[in-house]
C-alpha cells in the first residue's frame, strides 16, 4: 500500500509541474494573441537617393512599434518609374489585403485611379512625397479631402525653393558675383510633373525677385531627379555661358552632386567664381556645404516624413480618423 501511494504522489507531482509549464499567465503570450498587420509599401523607384534613405526609415521604424502582441509586416517595391507596373502592384497589394498602403506615386497625375481602387477595396491609404495637387494648384485634391481613409505625408516643397533663394539672397554679393547687377542662373528641374519640381523651380527665383534682386535665367532644363542628368546639364551650360553662370539651382541633391562635378571639371570653384544650391541635405551634401564645395541645401527632412507616414498609417490600423495633411518643415544648411 505505502508503495502504491508513492507512486500516486509522484504522478501527481509531475502532473502539477508540467500544468505550470504550460500555464501563460505569467509567462509569454500565446501566438494567437500576436496581431501582424500587413503593411504595402510602393516606392517610385528605388535607387532614388533621397526615397532610399525614407522607404529603409519607414521599414526600421515600423520595427521599433512592435510589441510583444502587435508585429509589422512590411513589403516594400520598386515601382521603377513606371507607373503600370505600380498600378500591378497596388493590385497585388489588394489581392493580397494588405491592411494598409503606403504609397509614393510615380505620377500624380495617375492618383485618381490608384485611389479609387484602394478606397474600394476599404484599404487605408496614406500617400507620400508626391503630392497631387486640386484644379486651383493647391490642397483642395478631392481623392484626398474627400476620402477620409487617404491622406498625404510630405513637405511644402514651396518652402524649399524659398528657402533655396533666400540662402542667395543672404550671401554677400546676393549671387551677383561678376557686379552686373543681377543674378545669372542656371535651373536643372526634376519631374516637370512633380509638384516639388515645379514649386522649388519657381519659388527659389520668387524669392529672390520679391527681395528686390534682378535675375537672369540662361538655362532651365530637365534632370529627372538623376545625378548623371545633373552632370550632364551642366556641362553643356559651362561650355555654352561660361562666366556669365553665377548660380546652379538644382531641384535635388542628386543632380547637385553631378553638377558640382560638372562645376570642378570645368575649372570653377563654387563659393568664389560660381554658386551650387541642392534640395535633400544629403550627409555627403552637407559635408559639401561645410567644405565650402556647396553653397547650400534645404533639409528634406526623411526621418520626419517617414515617422510621421508610419505614425498615421498605425492610427488608421487603429481605426482612429486621420487628416487630409500633414506637414514637415525643411530647414535650411548653408
Amino acid at each position: 500500500m505505502k508503495k502504491l501511494i508513492s507512486i500516486l504522489l509522484v504522478a501527481l507531482m509531475v502532473f502539477a509541474v508540467a500544468g505550470c509549464g504550460n500555464n501563460n499567465g505569467g509567462g509569454e503570450q500565446p501566438k494567437d494573441d500576436v496581431k501582424t498587420y500587413e503593411v504595402g509599401v510602393a516606392i517610385y523607384k528605388f535607387d532614388d537617393n533621397f526615397m532610399t534613405l525614407y522607404r529603409n526609415e519607414i521599414v526600421n521604424y515600423f520595427k521599433t512599434l512592435e510589441t510583444d502582441t502587435v508585429k509589422y509586416n512590411v513589403e516594400v517595391v520598386d515601382s521603377k518609374n513606371d507607373m503600370a507596373e505600380q498600378s500591378n502592384q497596388i493590385d497585388t497589394f489588394i489581392t493580397q489585403g494588405k491592411d494598409v498602403i503606403i504609397l509614393n506615386l510615380v505620377q500624380t497625375s495617375s492618383a485618381d485611379a490608384i485611389i479609387d481602387k484602394v478606397v474600394a477595396a476599404e484599404i487605408p491609404l496614406v500617400l507620400i512625397n508626391r503630392e497631387p495637387l486640386g484644379p486651383n494648384g493647391d490642397e483642395s485634391y478631392e481623392g484626398i479631402t474627400k476620402n477620409p481613409t487617404v491622406c498625404y505625408v510630405g513637405a511644402d516643397a514651396r518652402q524649399s525653393g524659398t528657402y533655396q533663394g533666400e540662402i542667395v539672397a543672404e550671401l554677400d554679393n546676393h549671387g551677383d558675383i561678376n557686379g552686373d547687377g543681377k543674378i545669372s542662373y542656371i535651373m536643372i528641374i526634376g519631374d516637370p510633373e512633380n509638384p516639388d519640381a515645379q514649386y522649388r523651380t519657381e519659388y527659389s527665383i520668387k524669392a529672390l525677385t520679391d527681395a528686390g534682386y534682378e535675375v537672369e535665367e540662361l538655362l532651365a532644363q530637365v534632370g529627372n531627379w538623376d545625378q548623371a542628368k545633373g552632370n550632364e546639364i551642366c556641362a553643356a551650360a559651362l561650355s555654352q555661358f561660361g562666366e556669365q553662370i553665377e548660380v546652379v539651382f538644382c531641384n535635388n541633391d542628386a543632380m547637385a552632386l553631378g553638377a558640382a562635378a560638372a562645376i570642378t571639371a570645368a575649372g570653377r570653384k563654387v563659393g568664389e567664381d560660381i554658386y551650387l544650391l541642392g534640395v535633400d541635405a544629403l550627409d555627403e551634401c552637407q559635408q559639401m556645404v561645410k567644405n565650402g564645395e556647396m553653397t547650400g541645401t534645404v533639409l528634406n527632412d526623411h526621418v520626419g516624413q517617414s515617422h510621421t507616414a508610419v505614425d498615421v498609417a498605425v492610427k488608421a490600423l487603429n481605426g482612429e480618423a486621420m487628416n487630409n495633411y500633414y506637414w514637415v518643415d525643411y530647414v535650411k544648411v548653408k
